[in-house]
């Protein structure tokens, strides 16, 4: 009897003691601002893949032109340096970008009619299309921000996440310490870039947008970061917070390329250069949706993403029919509409919400 009377009273000690513990943690000292004094030393490795990044995206650019672009022009960028780009793609997009790379150089060189009944693809209304109507440089580029990117992002948290790890998950976000909310580089001498340009264009810096709670939480993640293990919880909550913001960014991103379809291709009477600009729009949002498959950590399944794909006339397992919505957009152009719908009930998006996705707000408000 002595002896579990004994047992109960350390227990209460104990609890008693961990609640005392816990009462005097300091709460986490957040700063008002990222201090950027090391970010270029320790992202020296991501900076690099992303200038590795964005030169691959540049040769394939090349293919716009009606110029001939090479495979070993593509992989030079693609397959090398240390870590290539290649190692950091998802094992589920991997061969996808390696046979997006052989439909962009069989297209290269050549012209092409939306629905033509064969051919390889070619130039059309200034950008390079393949046989079905879909951009191939967008499926490289777009695809990557999540295949690469972001899963770069997401095994970065799988380690220590020391100060350092931070300054990397910043760089491969493609923001800097300033956080200027901007892709504009004009007014910024160090503008956001890659998955940070696009999510800057869907906040309307009003405090309340994906850009300044990716920004708040990356402040609040350095601090944890420098801050030691008793603060955890409050690292995982900002990792938690990039996460979500970063992939409800990704899908505004994906409706404001299709209300872009939408408009250019139900206009009357559209020219060449809209039906082109229009596909290109609508490449785009192919790219940025099917690149997060088979991602971890995202609330949109993968099933939803092949559904998307269906609407999108690119199935996961299906030959695209892309140019559909060029020659038939009476019937083909509510799927678009769909595909907004879906992704408005799996990230919750307001009516407003997908009435301000129509907008770039960085050139709206020239900041």
């Amino acid at each position: 009897m002595r002896k579990g009377f004994t047992r109960l009273l350390f227990l209460i000690s104990c609890c008693w003691l961990a609640a005392c513990a816990d009462k005097g943690k300091a709460p986490l000292d957040i700063p008002a601002a990222y201090d950027g004094a090391n970010f270029e030393t320790h992202a020296a490795a991501e900076l690099g893949v992303i200038s590795r990044f964005r030169s691959l995206v540049a040769e394939a650019q090349k293919g716009r032109s009606g110029a001939a672009v090479s495979l070993d022009s593509l992989n030079y960028w693609y397959t090398g340096g240390t870590p290539s780009l290649e190692s950091l793609c998802s094992d589920y997009y991997a061969p996808k970008a390696a046979f997006w790379f052989a439909e962009l150089v069989k297209a290269s060189g050549n012209t092409y009619t939306p629905g033509q009944p064969a051919g390889e693809g070619g130039v059309f209304g200034g950008y390079l299309f393949d046989a079905h109507g879909l951009e191939p440089e967008q499926m490289i580029d777009k695809g990557l921000y999540g295949a690469l990117l972001y899963k770069r992002f997401d095994d970065l948290t799988r380690s220590d996440v020391t100060p350092a790890a931070v300054d990397q998950m910043l760089a491969i976000f493609g923001a800097n310490p300033a956080f200027p909310n901007s892709y504009q580089a004009a007014r910024h001498p160090r503008p956001d870039i890659l998955s940070a340009n696009y999510t800057a264009r869907r906040d309307k810096n009003d405090g309340k947008g994906p850009y300044t709670a990716i920004r708040d939480a990356f402040i609040q993640l350095q601090a944890a970061a420098r801050a030691g293990d008793d603060y955890q919880e409050e690292r995982d909550e900002a990792i938690e917070t990039i996460r979500v913001q970063w992939e409800k960014g990704n899908a505004a991103t994906i409706i404001n390329y299709l209300h872009t379809t939408i408009s250019k291709l139900s206009a009357t009477n559209p020219s060449e250069a809209d039906k082109a600009s229009a596909l290109h729009a609508y490449s785009e949002a192919v790219g940025f949706a099917q690149g997060w498959r088979t991602l971890p950590n995202k609330k949109i399944t993968d099933q939803q993403i092949d559904d998307i794909l269906e609407l999108l006339n690119a199935p996961e397992n299906g030959t695209p029919a892309s140019y559909r919505f060029v020659l038939d957009p009476l019937n083909e152009l509510p799927k678009l509409t769909q595909v907004i719908g879906k992704l408005k009930a799996i990230y919750a998006f307001s009516n407003q919400d997908i009435e301000d996705f129509k907008r770039n707000w960085v050139l709206d408000q020239n900041r």
